[in-house]
Order: C-alpha cells, then sequence, then structure tokens
C-alpha cells in the first residue's frame, strides 16, 4: 500500500514510524515532514493545507490511503476535497469530513452536540460581538474560576481560566472585540470550572464500530508543577495511573458509545480518530473537548504502546470491518518529555543546528521530531516544540528519568524542557 501522511510534528513523525514497520506499507510520502520523518520515508516540499498539490501528489504517486495528521485541513475539508475528485474515486482518507470535524473545529459545535446525546459536561453559555454586553454581565455573576474558550482552532492555545472577574471582563474583550486569537475567537464558549485531573482517551472509528486506544495523560503548561501559560504539550504519560477498568468503563458508556451514536444519527460520517479530553473530578468523567485527529504529545506515547499493526487498522477502517480487530496494547509504562526553543510559547528563534541525537541510546527510548528540518544534512530548530525524547519503563518515575538521562545529550541554543513529567504520581 503506498501511503501519504499530512502533517509535520511529533504526531506525525509517531505515526510515520508505526506505519513505516508495516510489511502492507510499500511506501510511504510525508508531506511536509521534518527530519525525522525522513528518516521513515519521503518528505514532499507541500504544505498541509496546500489541496491541490496534495490531490497531484495523489495521483503521480498513485497513492492508495491518505492518513490526516493534523486538524486544519480536516476541519478546512480535505477529506471531502479528496474523496470528490474522480481521479481519486478509490483513494482511502483517514480522517472525518468537515461536518464532522466541527466537533474540533467549533467548541459551540462540540458543546451542543454533548448536550443533544447526554455526554457529561461542563455548563456553558456561548457570547459573540452581538451578544457582547450580556456576556460581561454573565462573568460579572459567575462564579470563579472562569474558562473562557475560543470557539475556532487556535493551536492549543485559545482557553484561558480567570481567577477574578475584573480579569475575566479583559480576557472577554481581548477576544472578542481585539481579536486576540483571530477568527478563532470571535465566538467565545465561557464553561463552569471543573477541579480534578485531565486525561485523553482515545478512539478509531470506522462510522460504524470502534476501538478504543492506549489512555494517557499530557503536560500543557510551560512551567514544572504545571504554572504558566499552556503550550501545545510538553510532555505526556501512558498508562494513567487512576485509569482503572472502573473508570474506562464510565468513560465508555457516558462518552463514547454516545459519541459513535450521535454521528451516525446525526448523519455525520466519520473515520478516524476521536480525541476525548476529560476532566476526572471524584471519580466521575465530564468531557471538556474533542479533537478530530490523535493528540500531540500524547500520540509520542500512544503509539509505542500499540502493538496493532498500523495500517491493518487503518484498512479496517477504510472497509469498515473495525469490530474485526481488537487492539493489543504494550503493558510497559511510555512516557515522553518535550524539548522548546527559549521563549515558547511566546517568541522564539530558530535556525538553531541540534547536536547528540546520535548519541541517545535506542534501546529504550526514541526521539521523536516536532519542529525540525534538515539544512546541508544537519538537523536544525524549526519550531517552539522541537523534538521530544520517549522511554519505556517500569513506571512513570522509570520512564521519566531515563528520558531525562536521554535528553541531556542532546542539545541546541536555548533549549528548554520540563523536569517534573509524571511528578503528580511518583
Amino acid at each position: 500500500m503506498r501511503i501519504l501522511l499530512l502533517g509535520s510534528g511529533g504526531r506525525e513523525h509517531a505515526i510515520a514510524l508505526k506505519l513505516s514497520q508495516s510489511p502492507l506499507c510499500e511506501k510511504l510520502f510525508i508531506a511536509p515532514g521534518n527530519a525525522g520523518t525522513a528518516q521513515c520515508g519521503t518528505n514532499l516540499p507541500f504544505g498541509f493545507n496546500d489541496f491541490d498539490a496534495i490531490k497531484k501528489a495523489c495521483v503521480d504517486e498513485k497513492i492508495d490511503m491518505v492518513m490526516v495528521g493534523p486538524e486544519e485541513p480536516l476541519v478546512n475539508g480535505i477529506t471531502d476535497f479528496l474523496i470528490s475528485s474522480p481521479a481519486l474515486k478509490n483513494i482511502a482518507v483517514i480522517g472525518p469530513g468537515k461536518n464532522s470535524a466541527q466537533l474540533e473545529g467549533s467548541k459551540a459545535f462540540a458543546k451542543a452536540f454533548m448536550e443533544r446525546h447526554n455526554i457529561p459536561t461542563a455548563a456553558y453559555k456561548e457570547f459573540t460581538s452581538a451578544n457582547y454586553e450580556e456576556g460581561i454581565a454573565y462573568i460579572k455573576k459567575h462564579s470563579l474560576p472562569i474558562v473562557m474558550k475560543a470557539d475556532g482552532l487556535a493551536a492549543g492555545k485559545g482557553v484561558v481560566i480567570c481567577n477574578n472577574h475584573l480579569e475575566a471582563c479583559a480576557e472577554f474583550e481581548l477576544m472578542i472585540q481585539r481579536a486576540k486569537f483571530g477568527e478563532a475567537g470571535k465566538r467565545v464558549v465561557i464553561e463552569q470550572f471543573l477541579n480534578g485531573v485531565e486525561m485523553s482517551v482515545f478512539v478509531l472509528t470506522d462510522g460504524k464500530s470502534y476501538v478504543v486506544l492506549p489512555e494517557a495523560k499530557d503536560y500543557k503548561r510551560i512551567g514544572e508543577g504545571d504554572k504558566g501559560p499552556n503550550t501545545g504539550g510538553m510532555g505526556a504519560v501512558s498508562p494513567v495511573p487512576f485509569a482503572n477498568e472502573g473508570l474506562m468503563k464510565k468513560i465508555e458508556e457516558r462518552a463514547i458509545i454516545p459519541t459513535i451514536n450521535g454521528l451516525q444519527k446525526e448523519g455525520l460520517e466519520y473515520r478516524g480518530f476521536i480525541f476525548l479530553g476529560f476532566m476526572i473530578e471524584n471519580d466521575e468523567p465530564y468531557m471538556i473537548e474533542y479533537n478530530c485527529r490523535m493528540g500531540d504529545p500524547e500520540t509520542e506515547v500512544v503509539m509505542p504502546r500499540l502493538k496493532n499493526d498500523l495500517v491493518e487498522l487503518f484498512q479496517a477502517v477504510a472497509e469498515q470491518k473495525l469490530d474485526t480487530i481488537k487492539v493489543e496494547t504494550d503493558e510497559r509504562t511510555v512516557c515522553t518529555v518535550v524539548a522548546v526553543s527559549g521563549g515558547y510559547p511566546g517568541d522564539y528563534k530558530k535556525g538553531y543546528e541540534i547536536h547528540g541525537l546520535e548519541d541517545v541510546n535506542l534501546a529504550d527510548s526514541v526521539v521523536y521530531h516536532m519542529g525540525t528540518t534538515l539544512k546541508n544534512g544537519k538537523v536544525i530548530t524549526n519550531g517552539g516544540r522541537v523534538f521530544c525524547v520517549t522511554s519505556y519503563g517500569r513506571s512513570i518515575y522509570d520512564a521519566v528519568a531515563i528520558s531525562k538521562e536521554e535528553m541531556e545529550k542532546i542539545s541546541f541554543t536555548g533549549m528548554e524542557y520540563r523536569s517534573d513529567i509524571g511528578y503528580e504520581f511518583e
């Protein structure tokens, strides 16, 4: 099978490596990819939102399957674009259509979907410039803390938690009146604050059946002890110690099954990953959000624990035969630690050479590239989150210790990372 993978981050490197290990993968292309994916297949010189270039590559390279990594092309309609092309009538696309991708593309759509299908979630209201004053009045009476979310895509940074009403009103004004998050923040969802622990659950569905992949917990804040602004993710662990059989059964019955059934009832075609983000409060799961793809850096701990052939899984999705597949999971603990550019998630510089990648012990660890590129044969920084070191271990403490030990072998100017990933489980 000839496969085209869209994306350029750590998620895509983890998926690319897994796909390349399958005997069913004849040839793998990645667009645009990074320095890491170049070791798994052939990087192509165009972006994941260049629909015409993607279509041309599918025809020229006789692509059988397209796997869409990031949310943006899905929300923009890449799946519909490809499957509606007469030249690509036999192509399989792993990723939902534009209407279904609204689960991530619009927080308001997702919350309304949860309400329609009785999925437990925080109480909420949505506001735009049309009812701005009503929103200010609502905020002033709201219990603290106040959670505000940009309705659209904001690269994982569109959520603000405010601890007083003055701060909340100021943030609300920045979002709606001053376009803090651009188009994404023209509609704002204000939510009840849930006081618990977050975790991520991943489902692969063919639109009828589904399988549940290993769960994970990621660490979004830049600073030690979960302080500072949100990032795209500074690390992740899997399995999650508190995700016992009882909790996972509640999640399946109250959220996963109603989601799959809800998509069918509403005529929303969906073949691909569904990321369900939960807040666990007093052992009760509450849905926070949907993503229409795998998370990053969670993919970098989920893929190493997945024993199944990923191409075989994707084939079952395309043929709607997922009910014949049983997921096999590595029982070892896996943790990843992310290295970022100095200044991230604010302003940062890129273009620095990365040293020491060849020194990493690959017996229990793997380096997944996130924001890297190749220049004159050298691996160069090309983003805020640059790479992550993922390791197997007997425990979270053990796996994190191995990742940090290997991380110390690698360097670039301004490199930073959190040394406390998994701290609450030690």
